[in-house]
């Protein structure tokens, strides 16, 4: 198979940014994730208000709320004419092409119970297309960012995706969306599949950081459905940047709209996506969830 170009290629390219625009950029995302990254610590262990947000399991706290605070602050003060796609605030409509993708708490449910794998994860689009990323993950101290051109970093460390080209060898990560209550497509049956095929999967929780930790080589290969593009944005450009592969299920571009990808090492891309085509959902009776949507996406 034929490695795609990739997307934040494709969006430097089209969106007329020259290198000394991309750097500036750059350092407007490293500086508005650190910022939600410290709203976010201040609060992490101090948390007066949990609630969800229509779907079960699909939590917001005080901490979303003051982490996109100060995220969209540190946006508009250096580009005001950029459009805003945040998920707690929605959608904000801007004058250019370019728009942020701001997620300031990722791995809210993580967060919320104390367990320190979470991020606030920017991601810069050029007509919806990933262009550059940013990501913070303050439990751990670490902080990621790609450009094209500019290469993937951690701490500022060049980072570059594993060299495995097995699954046998591989460590691979995923996640369940919220609507896998009621919807009988819902990764058991893929989880299942690729646990007894890799050395192991894991389901650490927060989407942004498991692309990170991809881009990293700290894992091999990842896939999941029903995310947003908050979730995405950053982290496709760090491992596209980082030597990885991006694409959609069915080894086509991917859609940040759509909500489901792989990203891996090279090696795997192959695998995952003739992994992925060969399952099929468990029945919900299997697992005491019989009434379930045979429909759903």
């Amino acid at each position: 198979m034929s490695q795609p170009t990739r997307c934040s290629d494709l969006s430097l390219r089209d969106s007329g940014l020259d290198p000394g625009g991309l750097e500036r950029l750059v350092a407007v995302a490293r500086e508005a994730a650190s910022a939600g990254a410290e709203q976010l610590m201040q609060h992490f262990g101090h948390l007066e208000r949990i609630r969800e947000k229509g779907r079960a399991g699909d939590l917001v706290t005080e901490a979303d709320e003051a982490a996109e605070a100060a995220v969209l602050a540190v946006l508009h003060r250096h580009t005001p004419e950029f459009g805003v796609l945040a998920e707690e605030s929605g959608w904000k409509q801007g004058e250019s092409d370019l728009a942020w993708c701001v997620d300031p708490l990722d791995g809210t449910t993580n967060f919320a119970h104390g367990f320190p794998f979470f991020a606030t994860s920017i991601g810069l689009t050029w007509q919806g297309r990933p262009l550059l990323g940013a990501l913070a993950v303050p439990a751990l101290q670490q902080h990621f960012w790609a450009a094209p051109g500019l290469g993937a970093w951690c701490n500022d460390q060049p980072i570059q995706v594993s060299d495995c080209q097995e699954l046998g060898s591989s460590l691979l990560v995923t996640g369940f969306a919220y609507d896998r209550h009621t919807r009988l497509n819902n990764n058991y049956a893929e989880f299942a599949y690729f646990t007894h095929r890799t050395r192991g999967v894991r389901r650490p929780g927060a989407a942004a950081v498991d692309l990170a930790f991809v881009a990293a080589g700290r894992l091999d290969g990842y896939w999941e459905r029903g995310l947003s593009p908050w979730d995405l944005a950053a982290g496709v450009v760090l491992v596209e940047q980082a030597g990885g592969l991006v694409c959609a299920y069915d080894g086509g571009p991917i859609d940040l709209a759509e909500g489901r990808l792989i990203a891996c090492a090279p090696g795997l891309q192959e695998a995952l996506i003739a992994g992925l085509a060969a399952c099929s959902p468990l029945t919900g009776a299997s697992y005491g969830a019989p009434e379930l949507d045979l429909d759903g996406a």
